[in-house]
């Protein structure tokens, strides 16, 4: 579930910004505090790792998360944590329509050196 930036439009180009990973459903890929770099509006594919709405849950409305893409299937996207059995993904509240993916990780930014 990231923080996430307002994006910053660059001259012809997507949005960009950065989110921020709380939780461990993206180990080993993706740690708490780790920082994102988003295209915001990319077009994404299986394998790639995407900033979602997810849908309310019983507990009511859910940040937003952070998840891979794992297919399409009837124009809808399937959605899996990294780490199995941490946090929600596809398996609890099934294929998200194309229009709650709001974004690309390109890369993880660089982690902060600690008492610099």
């Amino acid at each position: 579930m990231p923080d996430s930036t307002p994006p910053r439009r660059q001259r012809g180009k997507l949005p960009v910004g950065v989110a921020v990973v709380h939780g461990a459903s993206m180990l080993p890929t993706y740690a708490e505090g780790d920082r994102l770099l988003v295209r915001y509006g990319a077009t994404v594919g299986p394998g790639d790792v995407v900033i979602a709405q997810l849908p309310d849950g019983p507990s009511g409305k859910r940040p937003l998360g952070v998840k891979r893409l794992t297919r399409w299937e009837w124009g809808k996207a399937w959605l899996a944590s990294d780490n199995p059995g941490q946090g929600t993904d596809s398996s609890v509240f099934g294929a998200l329509p194309p229009e709650k993916i709001i974004g690309k990780v390109v890369r993880r930014l660089p982690r902060k050196q600690s008492g610099a």
